[in-house]
Protein backbone atom coordinates (compact mmCIF):
# COMPACT_ATOMS: atom_id res chain seq x y z
CA UNK A 1 0.00 0.00 0.00
CA UNK A 2 1.18 3.51 -0.84
CA UNK A 3 0.15 6.29 1.53
CA UNK A 4 0.68 10.00 1.00
CA UNK A 5 -0.02 11.65 4.34
CA UNK A 6 -0.69 15.41 4.29
CA UNK A 7 1.97 16.12 1.66
CA UNK A 8 2.97 19.76 1.17
CA UNK A 9 5.77 20.88 -1.14
CA UNK A 10 6.94 24.49 -1.35
CA UNK A 11 9.73 26.18 -3.30
CA UNK A 12 11.41 29.55 -2.67
CA UNK A 13 10.17 32.13 -5.18
CA UNK A 14 11.80 35.49 -4.59
CA UNK A 15 10.52 36.91 -1.32
CA UNK A 16 7.79 34.29 -1.09
CA UNK A 17 7.32 30.53 -1.16
CA UNK A 18 5.53 28.87 -4.07
CA UNK A 19 3.28 26.01 -3.00
CA UNK A 20 3.34 23.22 -5.58
CA UNK A 21 1.47 20.65 -3.46
CA UNK A 22 -0.84 21.76 -0.66
CA UNK A 23 -1.79 19.23 2.06
CA UNK A 24 -2.61 16.25 -0.17
CA UNK A 25 -3.48 12.90 1.38
CA UNK A 26 -4.01 9.77 -0.70
CA UNK A 27 -3.93 5.99 -0.23
CA UNK A 28 -3.48 3.50 -3.07
CA UNK A 29 -4.09 -0.16 -2.31
CA UNK A 30 -2.06 -3.04 -3.79
CA UNK A 31 -3.28 -4.16 -7.20
CA UNK A 32 -5.15 -0.92 -7.91
CA UNK A 33 -4.42 2.15 -9.99
CA UNK A 34 -5.34 5.74 -9.16
CA UNK A 35 -5.28 8.45 -11.81
CA UNK A 36 -4.21 11.95 -10.81
CA UNK A 37 -5.61 14.55 -13.19
CA UNK A 38 -5.30 18.27 -13.58
CA UNK A 39 -4.10 21.01 -15.90
CA UNK A 40 -0.45 21.94 -16.36
CA UNK A 41 0.91 23.52 -13.21
CA UNK A 42 -1.65 21.86 -10.92
CA UNK A 43 0.99 19.96 -8.94
CA UNK A 44 0.59 16.50 -10.48
CA UNK A 45 4.24 15.91 -11.37
CA UNK A 46 5.42 17.53 -8.12
CA UNK A 47 3.27 15.10 -6.14
CA UNK A 48 4.66 12.20 -8.16
CA UNK A 49 8.22 13.38 -7.47
CA UNK A 50 7.52 13.26 -3.74
CA UNK A 51 5.85 9.84 -3.98
CA UNK A 52 8.89 8.50 -5.85
CA UNK A 53 11.33 9.88 -3.22
CA UNK A 54 13.04 11.99 -5.89
CA UNK A 55 11.94 15.13 -3.98
CA UNK A 56 11.56 15.55 -0.23
CA UNK A 57 8.26 17.01 0.96
CA UNK A 58 8.22 20.22 2.98
CA UNK A 59 5.61 18.62 5.23
CA UNK A 60 4.02 15.19 5.41
CA UNK A 61 5.12 11.58 5.03
CA UNK A 62 5.18 8.95 2.30
CA UNK A 63 4.77 5.33 3.38
CA UNK A 64 5.00 2.01 1.59
CA UNK A 65 3.18 -0.38 3.86
CA UNK A 66 4.19 0.62 7.39
CA UNK A 67 7.59 2.01 6.34
CA UNK A 68 8.22 5.74 6.08
CA UNK A 69 10.10 6.14 2.79
CA UNK A 70 10.06 9.93 2.36
CA UNK A 71 9.91 12.74 4.88
CA UNK A 72 11.16 16.31 5.36
CA UNK A 73 14.90 16.54 5.87
CA UNK A 74 14.50 17.48 9.53
CA UNK A 75 12.08 14.65 10.31
CA UNK A 76 13.44 11.91 12.61
CA UNK A 77 12.47 9.22 10.09
CA UNK A 78 14.02 10.97 7.08
CA UNK A 79 16.19 8.65 4.98
CA UNK A 80 19.53 9.49 3.40
CA UNK A 81 19.84 10.12 -0.33
CA UNK A 82 21.67 6.79 -0.69
CA UNK A 83 18.90 4.94 1.13
CA UNK A 84 16.29 6.63 -1.07
CA UNK A 85 18.16 5.57 -4.21
CA UNK A 86 18.30 1.98 -2.94
CA UNK A 87 14.59 2.11 -2.14
CA UNK A 88 13.78 3.20 -5.70
CA UNK A 89 15.81 0.30 -7.10
CA UNK A 90 14.15 -2.26 -4.86
CA UNK A 91 10.55 -1.14 -4.22
CA UNK A 92 9.47 1.55 -6.71
CA UNK A 93 9.04 1.44 -10.48
CA UNK A 94 8.97 4.78 -12.32
CA UNK A 95 7.84 5.48 -15.88
CA UNK A 96 8.76 9.01 -16.90
CA UNK A 97 6.88 11.14 -19.43
CA UNK A 98 9.74 10.61 -21.87
CA UNK A 99 10.84 6.95 -21.87
CA UNK A 100 14.50 7.91 -21.20
CA UNK A 101 15.88 4.76 -22.72
CA UNK A 102 19.64 4.44 -23.19
CA UNK A 103 20.43 4.90 -26.88
CA UNK A 104 23.17 2.28 -27.03
CA UNK A 105 21.17 -0.54 -25.41
CA UNK A 106 18.64 -2.86 -27.00
CA UNK A 107 15.18 -3.24 -25.50
CA UNK A 108 16.13 -6.36 -23.57
CA UNK A 109 19.37 -4.79 -22.38
CA UNK A 110 17.42 -1.83 -20.96
CA UNK A 111 15.70 -4.28 -18.60
CA UNK A 112 18.80 -6.34 -17.89
CA UNK A 113 20.59 -3.21 -16.69
CA UNK A 114 18.00 -2.83 -13.92
CA UNK A 115 18.67 -6.38 -12.77
CA UNK A 116 22.43 -5.81 -12.97
CA UNK A 117 22.17 -2.79 -10.67
CA UNK A 118 20.42 -5.03 -8.13
CA UNK A 119 23.09 -7.73 -8.46
CA UNK A 120 20.89 -10.34 -10.14
CA UNK A 121 22.41 -13.15 -12.18
CA UNK A 122 22.56 -12.54 -15.95
CA UNK A 123 20.73 -15.74 -16.93
CA UNK A 124 17.75 -15.18 -14.64
CA UNK A 125 17.68 -11.50 -15.64
CA UNK A 126 17.46 -12.36 -19.34
CA UNK A 127 14.56 -14.75 -18.70
CA UNK A 128 12.58 -12.20 -16.69
CA UNK A 129 13.36 -9.42 -19.16
CA UNK A 130 12.05 -11.45 -22.08
CA UNK A 131 8.95 -12.46 -20.11
CA UNK A 132 8.18 -8.81 -19.41
CA UNK A 133 8.82 -7.72 -22.99
CA UNK A 134 6.46 -10.47 -24.11
CA UNK A 135 3.83 -9.23 -21.62
CA UNK A 136 3.92 -5.73 -23.14
CA UNK A 137 3.99 -7.00 -26.73
CA UNK A 138 7.65 -6.12 -27.31
CA UNK A 139 9.34 -9.54 -27.52
CA UNK A 140 9.73 -9.37 -31.33
CA UNK A 141 11.67 -6.11 -30.92
CA UNK A 142 13.87 -7.21 -28.01
CA UNK A 143 17.07 -6.73 -30.04
CA UNK A 144 16.13 -3.26 -31.34
CA UNK A 145 17.62 -0.03 -30.00
CA UNK A 146 15.45 3.02 -29.18
CA UNK A 147 16.08 4.74 -32.53
CA UNK A 148 14.58 1.69 -34.25
CA UNK A 149 11.36 1.77 -32.20
CA UNK A 150 8.19 3.84 -32.49
CA UNK A 151 7.05 6.12 -29.70
CA UNK A 152 4.55 3.55 -28.46
CA UNK A 153 7.16 0.79 -28.54
CA UNK A 154 9.60 2.90 -26.54
CA UNK A 155 6.89 3.60 -23.96
CA UNK A 156 6.08 -0.12 -23.70
CA UNK A 157 9.76 -0.89 -23.17
CA UNK A 158 9.93 1.74 -20.42
CA UNK A 159 6.90 0.19 -18.71
CA UNK A 160 8.49 -3.26 -18.85
CA UNK A 161 11.72 -1.81 -17.44
CA UNK A 162 9.82 -0.25 -14.53
CA UNK A 163 8.35 -3.68 -13.70
CA UNK A 164 11.74 -5.43 -13.80
CA UNK A 165 12.30 -5.11 -10.05
CA UNK A 166 8.78 -6.37 -9.18
CA UNK A 167 7.94 -3.02 -7.55
CA UNK A 168 5.47 -2.60 -4.73
CA UNK A 169 4.69 0.85 -6.12
CA UNK A 170 4.45 1.90 -9.78
CA UNK A 171 4.47 5.62 -10.63
CA UNK A 172 3.70 6.71 -14.18
CA UNK A 173 4.02 10.30 -15.45
CA UNK A 174 1.95 11.33 -18.51
CA UNK A 175 2.37 8.00 -20.37
CA UNK A 176 0.10 9.01 -23.27
CA UNK A 177 1.33 12.55 -23.93
CA UNK A 178 3.17 11.63 -27.14
CA UNK A 179 0.62 9.09 -28.40
CA UNK A 180 -2.63 9.28 -30.32
CA UNK A 181 -5.90 8.36 -28.60
CA UNK A 182 -5.98 4.68 -29.55
CA UNK A 183 -2.32 4.11 -28.62
CA UNK A 184 -2.97 5.98 -25.37
CA UNK A 185 -5.87 3.69 -24.49
CA UNK A 186 -3.67 0.67 -25.15
CA UNK A 187 -0.94 1.98 -22.86
CA UNK A 188 -3.36 2.71 -20.00
CA UNK A 189 -4.97 -0.72 -20.35
CA UNK A 190 -1.51 -2.29 -20.33
CA UNK A 191 -0.52 -0.47 -17.14
CA UNK A 192 -3.72 -1.42 -15.35
CA UNK A 193 -3.38 -5.06 -16.42
CA UNK A 194 0.20 -5.20 -15.11
CA UNK A 195 -0.93 -3.50 -11.90
CA UNK A 196 -3.60 -6.09 -11.31
CA UNK A 197 -1.30 -9.01 -12.11
CA UNK A 198 1.68 -7.79 -10.07
CA UNK A 199 -0.18 -6.39 -7.07
CA UNK A 200 1.57 -3.02 -7.33
CA UNK A 201 0.02 0.17 -5.97
CA UNK A 202 -0.04 2.40 -9.05
CA UNK A 203 -0.42 6.13 -9.62
CA UNK A 204 -0.89 7.42 -13.17
CA UNK A 205 -0.46 11.16 -13.64
CA UNK A 206 -2.20 12.50 -16.73
CA UNK A 207 -4.07 15.49 -18.13
CA UNK A 208 -5.95 13.27 -20.61
CA UNK A 209 -9.02 11.83 -18.93
CA UNK A 210 -10.30 10.44 -22.24
CA UNK A 211 -7.66 7.68 -22.26
CA UNK A 212 -8.37 6.37 -18.77
CA UNK A 213 -11.04 3.91 -19.83
CA UNK A 214 -12.64 2.33 -16.79
CA UNK A 215 -10.13 3.45 -14.17
CA UNK A 216 -12.61 4.64 -11.56
CA UNK A 217 -10.24 5.91 -8.88
CA UNK A 218 -9.48 9.47 -9.93
CA UNK A 219 -8.12 12.47 -8.07
CA UNK A 220 -8.34 15.97 -9.58
CA UNK A 221 -5.74 18.54 -8.54
CA UNK A 222 -6.10 22.29 -8.91
CA UNK A 223 -3.43 24.66 -7.59
CA UNK A 224 -1.79 21.85 -5.67
CA UNK A 225 -4.93 20.80 -3.78
CA UNK A 226 -7.43 18.02 -4.32
CA UNK A 227 -10.51 19.59 -5.88
CA UNK A 228 -12.48 16.40 -6.55
CA UNK A 229 -12.14 12.68 -6.01
CA UNK A 230 -14.03 9.70 -7.40
CA UNK A 231 -13.36 6.24 -6.03
CA UNK A 232 -14.61 2.96 -7.41
CA UNK A 233 -14.39 -0.52 -5.97
CA UNK A 234 -11.16 -1.03 -7.86
CA UNK A 235 -8.73 1.13 -9.72
CA UNK A 236 -7.92 -1.54 -12.29
CA UNK A 237 -11.20 -2.56 -13.81
CA UNK A 238 -10.04 -2.05 -17.38
CA UNK A 239 -9.72 -5.28 -19.38
CA UNK A 240 -6.31 -6.79 -19.83
CA UNK A 241 -4.50 -5.34 -22.81
CA UNK A 242 -3.72 -7.50 -25.76
CA UNK A 243 -0.16 -7.17 -27.09
CA UNK A 244 -0.25 -4.29 -29.56
CA UNK A 245 2.27 -3.15 -32.08
CA UNK A 246 2.20 0.55 -31.25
Amino acid sequence: MLTLDHITLTYPDGDHDLTAVDDVSLTVSPGTATAILGPSGSGKSSLLAVASTLTRPTKGLVRIGADVVNAPADHPEATSDAASARLRRERIGIVFQQPQLIDSLTAVEQLELVAHLRGNRPRSARTRAMDLLDAVGMAPWASKRPAQLSGGQRQRTAIARAMMNSPEVLLVDEPTSALDHDRGLQIIELITALTRESGAATIIVTHDEATLGSITDRVHLVDGRISARTAGTTGTSAPAAQPARA
